[in-house]
């Protein structure tokens, strides 16, 4: 397994660039996930549903499973939030993972910036950003340029720097 992160300031266009480049590594025979750190308090259950009640009841873990798919619901408690790393190892093998976020750490990131946003790139304090995927041409970039909307493009980047997880199963 192997994994690479896209990182850029809320509103650059992470979300959508990771909703169009993971068809593309499909399409060129690779298993993907992703990890998307949310940045402020979320719930993937609703108040009433059977799982929310078990969880509210205090259980440490629910898995909730049909035919289609099953959610783990992790309650922390007070523990500390996760690492990446550990996060990653709770994934079931793949060919490349995707991560979103995490922009502090120090695993490869591509940069995700739009001009419009109007925020400073994180690339000159990131040594582990390898390129930047951008929407225009900034002058004085010293590190490689993608262009955000060439899809095909940013997927090369994406499959050049990922590295391997460590520890990672299978």
């Amino acid at each position: 397994m192997r994994f690479i992160g896209l990182a850029g300031w809320s509103g650059a266009g992470k979300t959508t660039l990771i909703a169009r480049l993971v068809p593309e590594l499909i399409a060129r025979g690779l298993t993907v996930s992703t990890i998307k750190h949310a940045h402020h308090a979320f719930d993937v259950d609703k108040p009433g549903k059977d799982s929310w009640v078990h969880r509210e009841a205090g259980a440490t873990e629910v898995l909730v499973a049909s035919d289609a798919r099953f959610a783990l619901m992790h309650e922390l408690r007070g523990a500390p939030e996760p690492t990446l790393a550990e996060l990653l190892g709770k994934l079931a093998p793949v060919d490349l993972v995707i991560v979103e976020g995490f922009k502090r750490d120090p695993h490869p990131k591509i940069e995700v910036w739009r001009a419009e946003n109007a925020k400073p790139f994180l690339h000159p304090d990131d040594p582990a950003i390898r390129a930047v995927a951008a929407d225009t041409r900034p002058d004085g970039l010293p590190l490689p340029l993608i262009d955000l909307n060439d899809v095909a493009a940013v997927a090369d980047a994406v499959v050049r720097e990922a590295v391997p997880i460590t520890g990672a199963k299978g």
